[in-house]
This record gives C-alpha cells, structure tokens and sequence, in this order.
C-alpha cells in the first residue's frame, strides 16, 4: 500500500476556501481565514501535514482539493519516494 504525505503551506494560503468545499472532510476553515488540514500535524515552518494512504476514502477528494486549490499551497507526494504528485 502506498503512503503519501498531504502538505499545506498555510503561510502562502489565501483563504478562498475551495479545498473546503470540494473535500470537508479533510479540510476546514480557521478563524483567521486560512484552511486547515482536519488532525493534521503543524510544522515548525507554518506547513501542516497529514499521512494517508492511496486506499484512504477521502484521497480522491484530496486531489481534487489540491488541483482546485488556485495558489498551489496543497501538495501530493509520495512518502516512499518523495515524488510529487501535485
């Protein structure tokens, strides 16, 4: 089964809430008008992560969160490999 590492850099995030509507299962929107990753895990730089796995029931939502997402602040990757899915 293949791991990925969903990454969000929230300090480039503008808030427009299209993660949100197209996945709210995973993400939610804060107070302070930027999105967050539901349990993900806050890093030291202001990035959030979250490991899932290819067979997770929301992955698909999470593609299309980060295609959707117009500033690129919502990244794919393997977590074997390191390569970048989106």
């Amino acid at each position: 089964m293949t791991k990925y590492l969903l990454e969000h850099d929230r300090p480039n995030c503008i808030g427009c809430a299209a993660c949100a509507a197209v996945s709210p299962k995973r993400w939610e929107m804060n107070e302070d008008g930027k999105s967050d990753i539901r349990s993900g895990k806050q890093r030291e730089d202001g990035w959030q992560e979250l490991e899932i796995d290819e067979d997770d029931k929301d992955f698909e939502e999470d593609q299309t969160a980060a295609e959707a997402c117009p500033v690129n602040v919502i990244h794919l990757k393997n977590k074997d490999t390191g390569e970048k899915i989106i």
